[in-house]
């Protein structure tokens, strides 16, 4: 059992939650103990892709950190909440109402690389302090603004009706880079269109390498540990890293990457790659210049 189960989270569940999930299913289908962990936060108001990698898969968990995501979103305009979602109070409020084609031509400005202040209501520290924490406690809590990619922005699904219709909501598409906030995306928008707004809706249907159609639900996870089945949801390991080639190994190489030695020699072009022995995961590792170092050793 070392690989990814990918949830379909529901709407209310934490990402530690999720992580339980997984571990009790583990425990009531009799596989034994493994480690457990998530590659990457998803709120309790998210719903979508969430990757929960088992045993030696913990140790890609940082890599999936990393890598970009894809939300559908849905921006309810009129009201801004303290928390920038639905579950927030509202603090300010406009009459204001954008067309269609007025926000299809406001985002342009929000595509490539942007700067962006993160939501009050976020887990970064502040003086050792995580800001939701502050806010919760009533104060202040201004957030330096970050560099972010938004690498596509559309909307969702086309509308019926005129495009100088006035919209209470819009739903996009975005394709983001790590550490993106969606919530002050949202906000922002709703800012340029000349109004504001809040997320009423989060979705995310891609984590690097997952998508939804790989996801299941809590209730399907339970009917497989209950059926001993689990191992027939569980992605390889090697599905945490299919956007990096492979690189096979003979009996000697492998042994020498396994004591964290380094192979030279080698004829692989710079770049990490996924060293395979057989179809036995050995180790992530980086070339350069004709050697092979160990980014991450897998004890299979």
């Amino acid at each position: 059992m070392h690989g990814w189960i990918i949830l379909d989270k529901p709407l209310g569940l934490g990402s530690t939650q999720g992580v339980s999930a997984v571990k009790r299913a583990l425990r009531d289908g009799g596989y034994g103990k493994f480690k457990v962990g998530h590659g990457g936060t998803l709120d309790p108001l998210a719903t979508g892709v969430l990757p929960i990698a088992i045993g030696q898969a913990t140790k890609l968990a940082g890599r999936m950190l990393d890598s970009d995501k894809v939300y559908d979103f849905t921006i309810g305009f009129g009201v801004e909440t303290d928390t920038l979602d639905g579950e927030g109070v509202g603090i300010a409020a406009s009459p204001v109402r954008p067309t269609l084609a007025e926000v299809e031509a406001v985002l342009p400005r929000f595509t490539g690389a942007i700067e962006q202040a993160p939501p009050a209501y976020s887990a970064l520290k502040v003086g050792g302090e995580r800001a939701y924490d502050l806010a919760r406690a009533g104060e202040e809590v201004v957030l330096a603004k970050r560099s972010v990619t938004i690498h596509a922005l559309s909307v969702s699904l086309p509308r019926v009706g005129k495009r100088d219709e006035r919209l209470d909501g819009i739903t996009l598409t975005a394709h983001v880079s790590k550490g993106t906030y969606i919530r002050s995306l949202a906000r922002d928008i709703a800012l340029a269109l000349g109004t504001v707004g809040h997320v009423t809706m989060l979705r995310r249907i891609r984590a690097g390498p997952f998508a939804l159609d790989a996801a299941i639900s809590l209730d399907k996870l339970a009917d497989a540990a209950k059926a001993r089945q689990l191992e027939h949801l569980l992605l390889p390991l090697r599905a945490g890293l299919d956007d990096i080639p492979a690189l096979f190994l003979d009996p000697d190489q492998a042994g020498l990457l396994r004591r964290g030695q380094v192979l030279d020699g080698t004829d692989a072009e710079d770049g990490q790659y996924f060293a395979l022995l057989d179809d036995i995961p050995v180790a992530l590792v980086e070339a350069q210049s004709g050697f092979v170092r160990v980014v991450r050793g897998f004890n299979l």
